[in-house]
């Protein structure tokens, strides 16, 4: 994507109340653009950022950070997370050390599906992450049981990802009429659907629309606005997007 829309959607997430800005290590040249996007007096206070590492050819995990800082302006950063659980026992340490010197406010990891669920929870056991990022959405639902209610009981702040199954949600409705009955909860779009049916999960903190257009950006944004199905509402979702 060009500066001008990505800056286009990170001022239409600012404008409809939304902070979040989940990044993570690119092309050097690309972070740095990116940073002065981040950095623009008007967004910089408005805007939560995370890093999530991931192994980079001739880059140490703490290389990407502090490369990461400085192309951002910023002296730390809001969230620091192990990507999939890659190298989390060498990493976690590192990152508590980050955190404790005031480079990052928190720390957390990520897992983005169902084969990493165990591995997190076996982590969860022993450590306490400030965040988890999880995959989730009316079509990826193994967390509802599975994920959800230990973070919660736990306390953790929960991220969801794919929501759109990275877009074959879209694809799998393209020609999939939105059903009338969704009108009682305002929703006006599949994507609507999607993520109404994720916001109503109480242990949801936050989601990751994760789309590369503005208007998309702003349509998905004022769901939060909407009135969140109830749990006869979320059964019905659930068994009309299993029979199609």
């Amino acid at each position: 994507l060009g500066a001008e829309r990505v800056e286009a959607i990170v001022r239409t997430l600012v404008e409809h109340g939304g902070r979040m800005i989940d990044t993570w290590p690119r092309m050097p040249e690309a972070d740095a653009v990116f940073g002065q996007i981040l950095a623009k007096p008007d967004l910089r206070d408005e805007l939560f950022v995370s890093i999530n590492f991931a192994d980079a050819d001739g880059y140490s995990a703490m290389d990407q950070f502090h490369r990461l800082l400085a192309d951002y302006g910023r002296e730390k950063i809001d969230l620091l997370n192990v990507g999939s659980l890659i190298r989390v026992d060498e990493l976690w340490p590192q990152f508590q050390a980050i955190r404790d010197a005031g480079e990052a406010r928190y720390i957390g990891v990520t897992v983005a599906q169902a084969e990493l669920y165990g591995p997190l929870e076996q982590f969860l056991q022993s450590e306490s992450p400030d965040f988890v990022m999880v995959n989730y959405s009316v079509t990826e639902r193994e967390v509802e049981q599975r994920l959800l209610p230990l973070l919660a009981d736990k306390g953790i702040a929960v991220l969801v990802s794919r929501p759109f199954m990275n877009g074959a949600y879209f694809e799998r409705l393209e020609n999939v009429p939105l059903p009338p009955w969704t009108s009682e909860f305002d929703c006006e779009s599949w994507a609507q659907f999607s993520l109404l049916y994720i916001l109503a999960n109480t242990a949801v903190t936050c989601v990751l629309t994760e789309t590369t257009n503005p208007v998309h950006m702003g349509e998905n944004a004022q769901t939060t606005f909407k009135p969140f199905p109830d749990a006869a509402t979320r059964r019905r979702m659930r068994e009309f997007i299993d029979q199609v």
